[in-house]
């Protein structure tokens, strides 16, 4: 790959548009001065990485696969160590393992990691005690302390969140090549998990079914090499254009553009604008895309979505992933499935049943209602169910740490629980119990069916 895009094919033309969500950096030469170190660093995933995953991405579209799609809300760059990364991958690997024993399909497990140091805010400030300053908008911009220093959007951090994601990527393919993710013990683990949850035994016939697969193929000397790693792909949402336009190198193979930044990047509801940059540089890349689309999103709006990212129309170009709420999916998400099948696209469906259930409760916190999430799945596979359409899989926020952030779940956390242990720096995420209480009840529904 050559290093420098913009000089080669150009990818520029989004510069010329209104772009949404931007820092407003107070020192343009130091950010100038970083982009163009940007640009001649290796690349963090390849083109071939991406076109594999854009070929399972195809098989969720045509309804021969299911995704998973989950990790932090904000990745912290002083969550970068062994343990965190490990506990998230763990909580991934056991919800796919039910996943995939119970839709009787390949999973395909692709992470909200590795680059997901940024955070789109509804306001662009935030005024404390009579005090405004710059709203807290990820490590990848500035810091989460109110403090004016720590406010200011630091051009550095572009290269902290470049050194960052590379070492979790590198610790992702250690763990997902080197035995961690072997089927065996990550059964292991959710058997564990069954044992000790509140409501285990409602999960145990489930793994029981898989307990005996697993064992039924080993009397038989069956061993294949799926058992013993697995393919995990990074994705996040490419919001600072600088950056993922830094990151976008010209494949030698093809000669075409790939953001090398991750193996999927997704445009938000906040920058999805038709007119805006970040569709016209999501339109120039060859990554798998995936668009964010809230309750307001009309049937037009998707179509020329679809005109703009996928004109060739190739399965697992394009995953949309509906953020609707649990109280309007499904009144808003049948129309735009049935218009846009019968317009012969084969986009993925993926449901975020997290940005749609937001509230705050009493003590201030931002939180979730186990509930509400589960809710907003369940009438996302009702929806596709009644169209004859396939519910292509879940995009969760999640840790795996037993944080308390959202309420309910198995293990119940109540409401006057939130302050224990809330460590988000943005959004609530589902801890490890809850994430895996999800995975068995989706587990339910997929059979269901």
């Amino acid at each position: 790959m050559t290093v420098n895009a913009e000089s080669s094919i150009s990818v520029a033309g989004w510069r010329d548009l209104p772009a949404a969500q931007q820092p407003d950096y107070p020192d343009q030469d130091a950010l100038r001065g970083v982009i163009e170190d940007l640009q001649g660093y290796p690349p963090l995933v390849f083109a071939g990485e991406c076109d594999q995953l854009r070929e399972r991405l195809g098989a969720v579209a045509r309804g021969e696969a299911f995704l998973l799609q989950g990790g932090d809300c904000a990745e912290a760059f002083d969550q970068v160590g062994a343990d965190q990364i490990r506990a998230k991958l763990k909580t991934l690997l056991q919800m796919s393992a039910v996943l995939t024993y119970a839709a009787s399909v390949p999973v395909v497990k692709v992470g909200r990691i590795a680059g997901q140091y940024s955070k789109p805010r509804s306001k662009p400030v935030e005024t404390r005690d009579g005090v405004t300053l710059p709203s807290y908008r990820g490590d990848s911009v500035n810091g989460p302390e109110f403090t004016a220093e720590a406010r200011t959007p630091d051009p550095e951090r572009l290269r902290r969140m470049y050194h960052a994601s590379a070492a979790t990527l590198n610790l992702v393919r250690g763990f997902t090549t080197g035995g961690y993710a072997d089927l065996r013990q990550v059964h292991a683990w959710n058997q564990d998990f069954v044992r000790t949850s509140a409501s285990g035994q409602r999960y145990e016939v489930l793994a029981r079914e898989i307990d005996r697969a697993l064992s039924f193929m080993q009397a038989c000397g069956a061993d294949p090499a799926e058992f013993h790693s697995v393919e995990f792909y990074a994705s996040h949402e490419a919001l600072l254009l600088d950056y993922e336009a830094a990151l976008t190198r010209v494949d030698s193979r093809s000669g075409k553009l790939y953001d090398v930044s991750g193996h999927m990047v997704w445009v938000g509801e906040r920058t999805r604008q038709l007119d805006g940059a970040h569709i016209e540089f999501v339109s120039g890349i060859r990554n798998p895309l995936g668009v964010k689309l809230g309750p307001s999103t009309t049937v037009e709006e998707a179509l020329t979505l679809i005109d703009r990212l996928d004109p060739e129309r190739e399965p697992g170009r394009l995953t949309f992933i509906t953020r609707m709420g649990a109280d309007r999916i499904r009144d808003r998400l049948p129309d735009l499935v049935e218009k846009v099948t019968a317009s012969g696209a084969q986009v993925a469906w993926v449901c975020d049943p997290m940005h749609g259930n937001t509230f705050e409760a009493a003590s201030g916190h931002k939180t979730r209602r186990f509930d509400d999430v589960l809710d907003e799945v369940k009438g996302f596979f009702e929806v596709h169910h009644g169209l004859g359409t396939h519910p292509g899989g879940i995009h969760v926020e999640l840790t795996g740490d037993d944080v308390t952030e959202c309420v309910g779940g198995g293990n119940e956390i109540f409401v006057d629980d939130l302050h224990q242990r809330y460590e988000t720096a943005c959004d609530p995420r589902l801890n490890r119990s809850q994430s895996l209480d999800l995975a068995f009840l989706v587990a339910e529904m997929y059979r269901a069916q």
